[in-house]
């Protein structure tokens, strides 16, 4: 597998473990680096740092001051929180080509969640340190990532102010669908969703109260958009 970017060999290949299977991106096409030029590419990719994490390992732990950025290589990563009154939630499940600790660049930032390996996991990322190091060398690698910054905080705002405008309804749909197409499988004309999810965890990805869920849920159930069969979700499409 090359670097199409740069157009040397991808070290992560050398290192990936054997069957596992490896995203066709690399660090340096995640949202934060777009745009560089070839040698400010090659320069990022020289700074990378890539760790394999074994089936179960902790890569950070919620609470833990964010210094580093992970991009996904290959496997698939949970991410959890633990709440005021000791709950435990799943907030998402990550899989190779996604990334974690966008918020590298806070000093004070800490990272919200517990990121667990699901399977064998290889990351590709940067610490702080090597960043800013970076950047002192190829100062506009600094300007491109604030333009991009800029740009993605846009976006953001405008998203949501168009979750203001949707029903709980829609929003869970959306979010189930959305997992569904990234973690579960198809089956004929239906999507199955086996990753366990409660309540509580659907209401903090929506952003609603576990008594709003339950019944936008069973709304969901009643209309015929969403079948439960055991504890898996299926979803027509």
């Amino acid at each position: 597998m090359a670097d199409h970017k740069t157009g040397r060999g991808c070290p992560c290949q050398e290192m990936a473990a054997r069957g596992m299977e490896l995203s066709p991106a690399c660090l340096g096409e995640l949202w934060l680096f777009r745009n560089l030029s070839p040698p400010e590419m090659e320069a990022l990719m020289a700074r990378a740092v890539r760790t394999r994490h074994r089936s179960g390992e902790v890569i950070f732990h919620q609470g833990e001051e964010a210094r580093r950025i992970f991009f996904l290589k290959g496997g698939r990563v949970k991410l959890s929180k633990v709440t005021p009154e000791g709950y435990e939630l799943t907030v998402d499940i990550r899989k190779a080509g996604d990334s974690l600790g966008e918020n590298l660049l806070n000093d004070e930032a800490s990272f919200p969640f517990t990121a667990t390996c699901l399977e064998e996991t290889l990351t590709c990322g940067l610490t702080r340190a090597g960043f800013e190091g970076l950047v002192l060398e190829h100062p506009n690698i600094g300007l491109q990532v604030i333009r991009t910054l800029s740009q993605r905080i846009d976006r953001l705002t405008a998203r949501v102010g168009s979750m203001a405008l949707t029903n709980l309804e829609e929003r869970l749909l959306e979010i189930l669908l959305q997992m569904a197409r990234e973690h579960g499988t198809r089956e004929g004309r239906e999507l199955v969703l086996d990753v366990p999810l409660t309540h509580e965890d659907l209401g903090f990805l929506v952003g609603a109260h576990r008594v709003s869920v339950t019944r936008a849920m069973k709304g969901l159930r009643s209309s015929g958009r969403l079948i439960q069969r055991g504890r898996s979700w299926v979803l027509p499409v």
